[in-house]
């Protein structure tokens, strides 16, 4: 029987509910998941970025928080992204000319940067907090609600203060902490209208990995959600090798997803150029063999997380992937360009098709090429 959805103020329960209205009700896959699956899922819609707290951020939060934008990409970010509120991080030598003086352009009446207000300063090593020390009415960056200084973030906190310290320890010299984490990679954000449908749409598809433990039709209610967003699109999740043959695929290799890979602990075994990976990743990682896959890198300029462009892949198709566009085959041969073998006669023999970019080349019957070289995902270092 279809589900008719309340939709009073993006309400997303039954039509005829009792009680207060809910936009976001996960109860329509929690209900009958297990707590591994629910787990997964909510990692999902967590923001985890590398370097962690060395850059002040925030770690395993929901992606609909406030957001760091490092000062050298605030030209390339809108700003109006971020609905739930945004900080500018700035690093000492580019803030201060010498000790204790400012660069004129931050002294300016109309400076949209001000540290203190919308901005901080990180200090992340010894020597910079030596050379361009604080201010000597700065104050370490802190939290407070109702004007008492409090230790955790909750609703009503702000933000006061100018400065963050995460130096490490070297040689004579202690590590120093100071001052909270500051908010999540901007490049991960997504609002909380976003971050739930994102996490739904995963849902569903763990109910369609081979050897799921879920019948689809006990999720009525998640799919008439996904269906009014028009997420559940059966030709075009084909097409993008999000499903395969209805059931949950890697977009990258193209294989089927079983179940019992969304726990278990990734292996290199069979992964043709990372053979020796596993000795040296051996008891230092916690990956799962399946985890989230990003069809299109997320960056500063754009928000890419989004439910239309998330799938469940292989964890070391992930790592082969990097920071590229996850290109189908019949993009490829819509906007690419065909590539082969020149037998001896210099007839062409077709190999595959590869993009504009020349990162990614396909072939018909699932084989990948990706260039390991000149891709590189941008961090955050201080010059």
């Amino acid at each position: 029987m279809a589900i008719t959805l309340c939709d009073i103020n993006g309400c997303r329960l039954e039509r005829g509910h009792t009680g207060k209205h809910n936009k976001f009700p996960e109860f329509v896959w929690t209900s009958q998941f297990n707590k591994k699956d629910i787990d997964k899922v909510n990692k999902a819609g967590y923001a985890t970025p590398r370097g962690g707290d060395k850059g002040a951020y925030q770690n395993h939060v929901y992606r609909n928080n406030k957001v760091i934008i490092p000062f050298e990409r605030l030209e390339n970010v809108n700003l109006n992204n971020y609905q739930d509120g945004y900080v500018i991080r700035l690093f000492p030598n580019q803030y201060f000319e010498s000790a204790g003086v400012v660069k004129p352009e931050f002294l300016q009446p109309n400076s949209f940067v001000k540290v203190g207000d919308n901005a901080f300063i990180l200090y992340r090593t010894h020597s910079s907090f030596e050379e361009l020390p604080p201010l000597p009415d700065w104050e370490v960056r802190h939290l407070k609600k109702n004007g008492n200084i409090v230790t955790r973030r909750s609703k009503d906190v702000i933000d006061a203060g100018h400065y963050v310290l995460r130096l490490s320890s070297i040689s004579n010299k202690k590590e120093r902490k100071e001052g909270p984490p500051q908010g999540i990679f901007a490049p991960e954000y997504a609002n909380a209208e976003t971050n739930y449908l994102s996490k739904a749409f995963l849902a569903w598809l763990i109910i369609k990995t081979q050897n799921s433990p879920y019948n689809e039709e006990q999720f009525q209610h998640l799919r008439a959600i996904l269906i009014s967003h028009n997420l559940i699109n059966i030709s075009q999740l084909e097409e993008k090798a999000i499903l395969k043959n209805g059931i949950t695929c890697c977009p990258l290799c193209e294989q089927i997803i079983f179940y019992e890979q969304l726990h278990e602990m990734v292996s290199f075994e069979g992964a043709s150029g990372l053979a020796n990976s596993q000795e040296q990743v051996e008891g230092a990682t916690r990956s799962t063999s399946v985890n989230l896959f990003h069809m299109v890198p997320l960056v500063y300029e754009t928000l890419e997380h989004k439910p239309d462009q998330i799938a469940w892949g292989h964890a070391i198709c992930n790592t082969r992937l990097g920071q590229r566009e996850c290109l189908p085959l019949s993009r490829l041969k819509q906007e690419g360009t065909p590539v082969g073998l020149l037998d001896e006669d210099s007839n062409l023999e077709v190999l595959g098709w590869i993009s504009k970019d020349k990162q990614f080349i396909r072939t018909e019957n699932g084989e990948v090429w990706i260039k390991i070289t000149d891709i590189e995902f941008n961090d955050d270092f201080e010059e």
